[in-house]
């Protein structure tokens, strides 16, 4: 306290015998290069001027500053090289890196820094980085450009896919130690420092192209991250699977979902060892919620690189708490919720609906012309809500109604002409027959006008086969763990696991596999799985794309596709 009101009497000492100056605004100025004109500190000028809190300026705005000797910010040299700006394309049938090279006039060498994990099952629909001039000048109609990241050509001329996620991201560096923040569209300055606890000159310390203004799409540095986990003995990766088999208390509620599960994390694990990896496996019965605690006696936390489970979220919350010392990484295979986002240690791995309902609201936004906006909601109404939420935040004024069903979709009849207009359908229900019924109404209504839009949260079965209809209304839908049936990586782990077990993998089989699959392929001999949490894997099924929830704080995948069918 006494060095709270030292400080406080310092700053009103100062300001009282320093004699304040004007500055007048011109172009390019902001808050950054005038503090710095001016030898102040950017928290001081909002201080001085507190109505230019949102980083906007005025030309001709007179301003206040203190005097001091006027030191002008560096110009840039002539001649100084720019970065060059990158693109993406995405890996066609037949596509091979020896042909990217030749097409684009890249060699293998710069190709590899740009994408250096192009090796890691390459397939169709992967994603490669090249700069965007080349793109630009070779790729003819392949080109992805990276401002708009959601038009990508598929082999079916019918179907777009766009590779996923494409909001902004706070995640590790894996060359800094820091937790980053990609700026996106409506950020200020304030609102970012708000949200990461720290102040505005801390920021401009460890970003000083910030003088230059915030800008969307730029890539901050927030603060140090937690010291990332390291293996503590042996070259072997210890790694614990919790499974509610329910043996242990005699509850065989979850028993079938964790044996199913279990033999595509089997699969997993036999390939990776297979693939030279060293791996010392225990599989834990976690019983059921309520003797889960017995089961952490199986565990020894000076000894354990991974835990992958439990399946529920007072189980997580028990385990993260079991192992705060060792800050041991824990896998939540399902449980997603609020109160697991503070733990620095924790990876979430199942996508939130909220994360797909933020997609669709910015998909509608970038279709938007005043149409009616029907969504069809589930018994709960809880994402119809949201999404009306978000669609009220970023559009002016929109009707949004909201239906039980898509037989209450209606066409937009205008009551003087009598003519009928396009309206947006949303589903927000993953139900197979809710589905089936929006997918009929969408077709009906898409014959009686021009223009009419369609959107979807989840993939329902009728998509897939009704999709020459439903390209007429433009359907755009997300989908998460969906096999590629035609890929080759995906024909190969399939193959693999009818002849391990002389049957196709059920669905929990599936999350198995991914999940087993896709934390082994991020470890690394000193067990520093954080340091990969940056790379986005589709396995089997399910693509994740992690980013932290908060600054050291749980990484939650935000992971999807996105199907777009054209006419």
């Amino acid at each position: 306290m006494i060095k709270k009101l030292f400080v406080l009497s310092s700053l009103i000492t100062f300001f009282g015998l320093s004699a304040q100056k004007t500055h007048k605004v011109v172009k390019g100025d902001n808050p950054y290069n005038i503090s710095k004109k001016y030898d102040i500190s950017v928290d001081e000028f909002f201080r001085l001027n507190p109505k230019t809190k949102n980083g906007s300026l005025a030309i001709g705005q007179i301003l206040t500053v203190k005097s001091s000797s006027a030191a002008t910010l560096p110009k840039a040299k002539a001649g100084e090289a720019k970065t060059k700006e990158l693109g993406k394309i995405v890996l066609q049938p037949k596509q091979t890196i020896y042909g990217i090279t030749k097409q684009y006039k890249i060699s293998e060498t710069d190709l590899r820094k740009l994408n250096p994990d192009l090796d890691t099952h390459t397939k169709i629909g992967d994603e490669i980085t090249l700069p965007l001039e080349n793109i630009k000048k070779y790729g003819g109609s392949q080109a992805v450009i990276a401002e708009q990241p959601t038009s990508t050509p598929t082999s079916n001329n019918k179907t777009k896919i766009d590779s996923g996620n494409d909001r902004s991201t706070a995640f590790s560096s894996q060359n800094d130690e820091y937790v980053t923040y990609t700026v996106e569209s409506g950020d200020t300055v304030f609102s970012i420092v708000n949200k990461y606890g720290i102040t505005i000159d801390e920021l401009i310390a460890i970003n000083p192209d910030l003088a230059k203004g915030l800008k969307t799409g730029m890539v901050l540095k927030i603060k140090k991250l937690d010291p990332a986990y390291i293996k503590k003995t042996g070259d072997a990766l210890n790694v614990v699977l919790m499974l509610p088999f329910g043996y242990s208390s005699n509850d065989s509620q979850y028993r079938a979902m964790a044996l199913d599960f279990l033999t595509g994390a089997k699969l997993a694990i036999e390939r990776n060892a297979g693939n030279g990896q060293k791996l010392d496996v225990k599989i834990v019965d976690s019983g059921n919620e309520a003797s889960f605690r017995n089961s952490l006696t199986q565990i020894n936390p000076n000894n354990t690189d991974l835990v992958i489970g439990p399946f529920f979220k007072s189980n997580v919350i028990d385990l993260l708490d079991f192992t705060k010392t060792q800050k041991i990484p824990v896998v939540s295979p399902f449980a997603n919720s609020p109160e697991l986002h503070d733990y620095s240690n924790l990876i979430i791995l199942e996508t939130s609906d909220y994360t797909y309902a933020d997609k669709i609201v910015d998909e509608v936004k970038a279709v938007y012309s005043n149409q009616k906006i029907y969504i069809v909601a589930d018994a709960k109404k809880e994402n119809a809500n949201y999404l009306k939420a978000g669609f009220e935040k970023v559009l002016k004024n929109p009707n949004i109604i909201i239906v039980n069903s898509a037989a209450e979709v209606q066409l937009d009849q205008n009551m003087m002409t009598g003519q009928y207009a396009p309206v947006i359908a949303v589903l927000a229900n993953d139900n197979d027959a809710a589905g089936e019924v929006f997918s009929n109404k969408i077709i009906t209504l898409s014959k009686e006008v021009q223009g009419l839009k369609a959107f979807s949260m989840y993939s329902v079965s009728s998509f897939e086969k009704k999709v020459d209809d439903l390209s007429q209304a433009s359907l755009v839908y997300l989908m998460d763990r969906k096999i590629d049936a035609d890929g080759n990586f995906e024909k190969e782990i399939l193959a693999a696991y009818k002849a391990k077990y002389c049957k196709s993998p059920g669905k929990y089989a599936v999350i198995g596999f991914d999940v087993v699959n896709d934390m082994l392929t991020r470890e690394n001999k000193k067990g520093e799985i954080f340091k990969q949490m940056n790379k986005v894997q589709t396995q089997l099924a399910t693509k994740f794309e992690f980013e932290r929830a908060k600054a050291n704080g749980a990484y939650i995948n935000k992971g999807y596709r996105v199907i777009r069918l054209m006419p």
